[in-house]
Order: structure tokens, then C-alpha cells, then sequence
């Protein structure tokens, strides 16, 4: 753990790399009149919107959109299976038929889904506004770095991992949000270092009702995840006899969430970063073409009890397709017998190589979580 020092609170970080532009917000976070303690910086962190993503803060008696993200409740879910082994054909033909069963992208189901939160949406504008649209989008996988995977334990069974979010419901949410808090920290003169951290006093109405509209975007990134996972296990129950599956580990890392720490009720936001509670189990997801983690917490407080929240990107998307060689990012999946989908430069932002060494990272978080279970991918359906 490297510590700085030189602002209001101290800044601590699991890594020793950070890019520029991610130090520069963990500094303003950490000038932030309301930051508590010290501000964390996971071993994945890379520069995001206002907070970098890998980023942990804890709050006194404010809220801050953009400390959770735009992709509210995005997160992992991981099952494991009873198959201590899969063929590539039968793998080929179950990732086909999840392909045409879950919308990637763009894509939305063409029919409403079905889920009981619907019915009990709170009445909020922007949550009312958007319900429609979230009913075609429930159990769909979304974009950029969200993928489907079929993994090797080293457990010896196969599990299945999946990483998705709150989809334009979540985003929308956060939009909103962060618009208002900006206009209301104009109006009342905030001393704050940047204005993509804007904030809600958490005693205000905003604040409750943020903090409402983002439990219930958490609970439908939850649902939708679950809708996945139940779509994918139905195809591999119809492809491999005798399959059978665990309980599944479900776990968001865009959230904010009242936790004490240091003895203090403190509102912890997490932005890229999973909780990593002492025996609390987790998953920590490399990139398409390396290892992916079931991992333990070890409750560090330092890290406000929470770890990374995968690799961590080391090129941004334009970068990596400016940068990478298509011939050799494709070279590198096919000698590891991955089945996958770069076929073009358009497919590079989500290339291995524009990621950073997830042996790293859970080198540089030995002291925030445990590895339980080391996952090896088979195959990748990436949004």
C-alpha cells in the first residue's frame, strides 16, 4: 500500500501505476469537505467520470452521484457447476443458443419480461419514466466490458460467470441525478474541486430520493442478472445430461451503501470496487483471456473492507484500437483454446492486451481478499 499525504486526507492505493488523470481525482476526492478518513484506491483503478473507477470514499453527511457511477448496480454473478468437464463442441453449441437467448449490445427482448419489482417501482420521475423500457431490457447483457464466460475451476468443475448492469435504467438514473446535484452545488456556492463531484446534503429530499431510485436500480441490475443466469443454465441443463448447479455468488460494485467504519456511520461509495468483507466471498473477473477469481475477503480496513473489481483497464478503448495488433490479440486466445468473438479492430477495446495483469492485481490485494477458486475461460460471449 503506497500512501499520499499531501492533501486534506491521505490517499491510500494497492498499486503503484496509477494513470495521471486517476490520481488527479483520487486528489479531489480527497479535498472533498466531507470526505472521512482517507480515500482508497484499488490495485485496478484507471481514470473515470469525476471518481476513478477503482475507487473507494466514505462519506459524512453527503451523497455523491458520480462515486457510483452511471452504470448503477453493475456487478458479477459466478455459479458453479456439477460438470467436472465440458467438450469444445458441446461448449460451441451451448454459447450459440445462449447468443440467440440473450440480447447483447443494443439489443432489448422484443416482449416485456416479467419480474415483481415492476410492481412495486417507487414513484419517482425519472424511475416512472424509464419502467417501460426496463421491462425489455431485464436479462439483458448490455455492452463494453460485459461478458458471459464458461470457466475451469481449479476446484475441478465448471462454472459459469456472467458481468452485466442496470442498462440505460441505471444510466438515466445516474444522468439525472448528477445534473440536479451539479446545479444545486452552483446555486449554493459549493467549495468543491470539481464539478463532476457534485453532491446531495444527505438530510435534503435529493438525497433520499437518489438513494432511493439507486436501492431500486440495484435490485433490478440484481434481477436481470439472475434472469441471465436462469436463461443460461436451462441451455446447459438441455445440452449436458445431469447437469446441476450451486447457489449462485451475486455481487454489484457500482453502489453506495451505510456501513461503519473507523466508528463511524459512514455512507461508503464504491465505484469499480467489491466488498470485501472478512469471509465474505467475491469475484474479482480478469479479462477474456486470463484468469478470473472466486476470491474471500480478509475485512482489511485500510481498503474500507472492500478489494478490486477485476483487472482494470491500461488502455482506453480508442487507444487499444489504435494500438493493438487484431493478429495478435486473435493469436493470443486461440493458443490459449478459448472460443471468443474478436474478429475485428472494432473488437480490440475488449482485447487481453487492453488490460492489466490481473496477476498482478491480486498480487498487489494479498492483503484484501483470499483466492478460494482460480477460474480458467473456455469461452466468451463479450456485449
Amino acid at each position: 500500500m503506497k500512501v499520499i499525504a499531501t492533501e486534506r486526507i491521505p490517499i491510500k492505493m494497492w498499486l503503484g501505476d496509477i494513470e495521471d488523470g486517476a490520481l488527479a481525482q483520487a486528489k479531489d476526492l480527497a479535498n472533498l469537505p466531507f470526505a472521512f478518513r482517507h480515500i482508497a484506491i484499488m490495485p485496478d483503478s484507471h481514470q473515470g467520470y469525476g471518481m476513478p473507477i477503482g475507487g473507494v470514499m466514505a462519506t459524512l453527511g453527503a451523497v455523491v452521484p458520480n462515486a457510483v457511477g452511471v452504470d448503477i448496480g453493475c456487478g458479477m454473478c459466478a455459479v458453479k457447476t456439477t460438470l467436472e468437464e465440458i467438450d469444445q463442441d458441446t461448449t460451441k453449441i451451448i454459447m450459440g443458443q445462449i447468443r440467440q437467448a440473450v440480447p447483447v449490445g443494443f439489443n432489448h427482448h422484443k416482449e416485456p419480461r416479467a419480474w415483481d419489482g415492476f410492481d412495486n417501482a417507487p414513484d419517482i420521475p425519472v424511475i416512472q419514466q424509464e419502467l417501460n423500457s426496463a421491462r425489455k431490457q431485464l436479462g439483458t447483457l448490455g455492452g463494453g466490458n460485459h461478458f458471459i464466460e464458461i470457466q475451469q475451476g481449479s476446484d475441478g468443475f465448471i462454472w459459469i460467470m456472467l458481468h452485466s448492469g442496470s442498462r440505460n435504467f441505471g444510466h438515466k438514473t445516474a444522468k439525472t441525478y448528477h445534473e440536479l446535484a451539479k446545479k444545486l452545488c452552483e446555486r449554493w456556492f459549493s467549495n468543491i474541486p470539481n464539478t463532476d463531484l457534485s453532491f446531495f446534503p444527505i438530510e435534503t429530499d435529493e438525497a433520499k430520493e437518489y438513494l432511493e431510485a439507486m436501492n431500486y436500480v440495484l435490485d433490478f441490475a440484481a434481477a436481470s442478472r439472475f434472469e441471465i443466469l436462469d436463461v443460461i443454465t436451462q441451455i446447459v441443463k438441455a445440452n449436458v445430461l445431469g447437469a446441476n448447479f450451486d447457489e449462485p455468488i451475486n455481487i454489484h460494485h457500482n453502489y453506495a451503501a451505510w456501513e461503519n467504519h473507523f466508528g463511524k456511520n459512514v455512507l461508503i461509495h464504491r465505484k469499480g470496487a467489491t466488498l470485501a468483507r472478512e469471509g465474505g466471498i467475491g469475484i474479482v473477473p480478469g479479462s477474456q483471456g486470463t484468469s478470473s477469481y472466486i476470491v474471500q475477503g480478509k475485512g482489511n480496513p485500510e481498503s474500507f473492507q472492500s478489494c478490486s473489481h477485476g483487472a482494470g483497464r491500461k488502455m482506453g478503448r480508442k487507444q487499444a484500437k489504435r494500438e493493438l495488433s487484431l493478429e495478435d490479440e486473435v493469436a493470443k486466445m486461440n493458443a490459449l483454446g478459448v472460443i471468443h468473438g474478436i474478429r475485428e479492430e472494432s473488437d480490440l477495446d475488449e482485447a487481453p492486451g487492453a488490460y492489466k495483469d490481473i496477476d498482478v492485481v491480486m498480487e498487489n490485494q494479498a492483503d484484501l481478499v483470499e483466492v478460494m477458486v482460480k477460474l480458467t475461460p473456455l469461452a466468451v460471449i463479450k456485449g
